[in-house]
């Protein structure tokens, strides 16, 4: 296949604003990571115009295989943590894919929230990702 870039600009409110490097390497909870959308999720992105078509997301791990993750209502429930809430409609006002779940992450999976707890369009709406769509960590160069 083709190689991975190593540099990236983010544009996206997801993640500050700026220049980063892809770094290889275990992955980490917390860690800012450049990851492929489900194709479910990049088609939705792409028809409301939240980003272009075969555009990656920068977002968060949030948490990683084995981790507990609850979807309760609008709460995301990691750990037994709330740690962010859902919208029910975008900015726009058209309603929001709701990801509904409670469970154990397993081996292949991770979920992934924006740094921009309300607005970012994530893991609260598509659900877990597969591992295989990390295309790398986001080590930051510059940013805003």
């Amino acid at each position: 296949g083709k190689p991975a870039p190593w540099l990236v600009w983010n544009a996206s409110a997801s993640a500050p604003i700026g220049l980063y490097r892809i770094a290889a390497g275990a992955l980490a909870r917390g860690d800012l990571v450049l990851v492929r959308p489900p194709e479910y999720a990049a088609y939705l992105a792409a028809e409301r115009s939240y980003l272009p078509r075969n555009v990656p997301l920068a977002k968060r791990l949030a948490a990683l295989p084995d981790d507990n993750v609850c979807a309760f209502n609008d709460a995301i429930i990691i750990g037994g943590d709330i740690v962010a809430r859902r919208l029910k409609i975008d900015a726009e006002g058209r309603p929001l894919p709701w990801w509904n779940g409670c469970r154990a992450l397993g081996d292949n999976e991770v979920f992934l929230l924006g740094s921009d707890k309300n607005r970012s369009f994530d893991s609260r709406y598509f659900g877990p990702v597969p591992t295989q769509n990390v295309i790398g960590r986001l080590v930051p160069l510059w940013t805003e």
